[in-house]
């Protein structure tokens, strides 16, 4: 009974130790790579745009960082497509420091989130 009790006291002291205060900003930062040619491409993104990255159309949905360090772990809510196709090929959250925790699935090109616009 007292174990369960610490383990469950552990796993709510970790959760509240894992959230953070987070702020949005009105854009973001992302970098775009040609893999065939070895270009990269970086673009500035508002909040609610859609911008073009070699073949693909990237919308951002939202870009938050920490509020007590808005230089630290960006993370952005991007939509993918390819040009003149209606098919995601990715829809979700991105974060700067691991990319390859929720990553594009492309042949050639790759996207990811370098840091939030901060005012």
């Amino acid at each position: 009974m007292i174990r369960a009790a610490l383990a469950a006291l552990l796993v709510t002291a970790t959760a509240a130790a894992a959230q953070q205060k987070v702020e949005s900003g009105p854009g973001a930062m992302l970098r775009g790579l040609d893999k065939v040619s070895g270009q990269t491409l970086d673009i500035e993104v508002q909040n609610g745009q859609t911008a073009t990255v070699f073949g693909l159309d990237v919308a951002l949905g939202d870009c938050r960082y920490p509020a007590d360090n808005p230089t630290g772990d960006a993370f952005a809510y991007l939509t993918i497509w390819e040009q003149g196709k209606a098919q995601q090929l990715f829809d979700g959250w991105m974060i700067a420091t691991s990319p390859a925790l929720n990553a594009l699935d492309h042949a050639r090109y790759d996207v990811w989130v370098i840091r939030c616009i901060t005012p």
